[in-house]
């Protein structure tokens, strides 16, 4: 594990006024409701994240920002939706009106170089207020644009693409899939390798409602931390660290031969238990680790490809923090794994019942640490003609989220980046429980 150094890096960006990129043929003007997954109170924000692009030779002459809006223009023609705007109806209902007014668009240049990043490239990313603008008026969930696109271009001939998306309109997995169309369309393709498909219909509530789970995920019980949250808010300290496949084969000499584990699953237990011993809590309190899982393939029959909505579970692993930080990692990753198998489809349509009939509620914040794996999401792998991403990732860490980057070293090693906020007492704890727990691995980590 190396705890990736603290950036002071400083620059200037000079942006153009922000503009409206609409499809650039006639689309249908129509209200599609979203899903009953798309509009739960956790997905009503904007999601916010970087793509660092390097130069590319054969691309020379020719200005990204330019050729990403022509493309975004095409690729809009496809998915409609997302240049309309969301109204609210009976219920907290949300509707998509397809008006065809746009996504925001920003041109920019920074007096800045890829490599001035340094060798790592890691959330949270140095100057973000100003590579990400946030359009004074365009932020509210509703009646404002889904989309915002800002494309800095570099010193080096690089580029920076950043976005900032409504998190109801689609998953990690949609919206790669939307970038990857922009990305084809910039390359020279008419129409998306991959056709979109709306169908949000197919993630809606019962029309007898049942709630067959228990859901601890949404749980509205009193356990729980006693002040109301899993950390303090005062002095946040935002880290990340970059494991490379040497730890993960550390942290498996903890897990017993006959049992089968992912990468995902290790980490994620190492994670949950190292940060829980970190924050020093009540022994008899419950903390809970929630897997975000995307359930595509769960659901009897499978969602269609191109499904480009919200189709994520939030599986919760709990157990009293007594037993957490008393046992062996063993006991961790079985709840891990074992919560990761509640998502089926029957739990599924469980969850849509359990949120149109609760009032379309949050996730339950208190005790709670929650996990992402960006690994498949296949970000990186974008290319709008300039080759895929040097590093793709979330503008900045959260109080109560972690999420899996993936990255390569320089020998074209798989490496997993993982952001953590803490406060600062407690971020030393969680970096000595995890050289403790890869005692056996040479450890880097800067002063914090």
């Amino acid at each position: 594990m190396a705890l990736l150094p603290s950036k002071s890096l400083v620059f200037t960006v000079r942006r153009q006024e922000a503009e409206l990129v609409v499809p650039c043929e006639p689309t249908p003007h129509e209200c599609k409701p979203l899903s009953d997954i798309d509009d739960q109170e956790g997905h009503r924000f904007h999601v916010r994240g970087f793509h660092f692009h390097q130069s590319n030779l054969s691309m020379k002459g020719k200005d990204p920002a330019k050729v990403i809006k022509e493309a975004l223009a095409k690729a809009l023609v496809f998915y409609y939706p997302f240049a309309g705007r969301l109204r609210e109806g009976p219920n907290r209902k949300l509707i998509v009106d397809c008006t065809g007014e746009g996504v925001l668009f920003i041109e920019a240049d920074a007096d800045v170089s890829l490599v001035d990043f340094g060798d790592e490239l890691y959330p949270p990313f140095p100057c973000a207020e100003e590579l990400l603008y946030d359009v004074p008026g365009s932020n509210g969930l509703l009646n404002s644009p889904l989309l915002l696109i800002q494309v800095t271009r570099l010193k080096c001939g690089g580029f920076i693409f950043a976005h900032r998306f409504n998190h109801t309109m689609g998953d990690g997995t949609g919206l790669s899939q939307f970038m990857t169309a922009v990305g084809e369309i910039a390359r020279g393709a008419l129409v998306p390798s991959m056709p979109p498909v709306w169908e949000r219909h197919l993630l809606s509530a019962r029309d007898s409602p049942l709630i067959t789970y228990q859901h601890e995920e949404y749980s509205h019980n009193t356990s729980g931390p006693k002040n109301g949250t899993i950390i303090l808010t005062d002095n946040l300290v935002c880290r990340s660290f970059l494991f490379r496949q040497s730890h993960i084969s550390s942290l498996r000499r903890f897990v017993p031969h006959n049992l089968r584990c992912s990468t995902f699953d290790i980490l994620s237990a190492c994670l949950w238990c190292c940060r829980t011993k970190a924050l020093e809590l009540d022994p008899n309190e419950d903390v809970r680790l929630i897997c975000i899982v995307n359930a595509r393939f769960k659901f009897n029959p499978p969602l269609l490809l191109g499904y480009y909505g919200n189709a994520l579970g939030f599986p919760a692993a709990s157990s009293s923090i007594g037993k957490l930080t008393q046992n062996p990692l063993e006991y961790a990753l079985k709840l891990v794994k074992q919560a990761k198998t509640k998502v089926t489809d029957e739990y599924m349509k469980s969850t849509m019942d359990l949120l149109v009939t609760r009032g379309r509620p949050n996730v339950k914040l208190a005790g709670s640490y929650i996990v992402s794996d960006l690994t498949r999401a296949k970000f990186k792998e974008i290319d709008f003609g300039w080759g895929e991403a040097v590093l793709v990732g979330p503008e900045t860490c959260w109080e109560l989220i972690s999420f899996y980057i993936p990255s390569k070293n320089k020998k074209g090693e798989d490496e997993i980046i993982v952001p953590v906020c803490l406060p600062a007492s407690a971020m030393k704890n969680f970096v000595k429980e995890l050289e403790n727990m890869l005692k056996d691995e040479q450890t880097v980590h800067a002063d914090i």
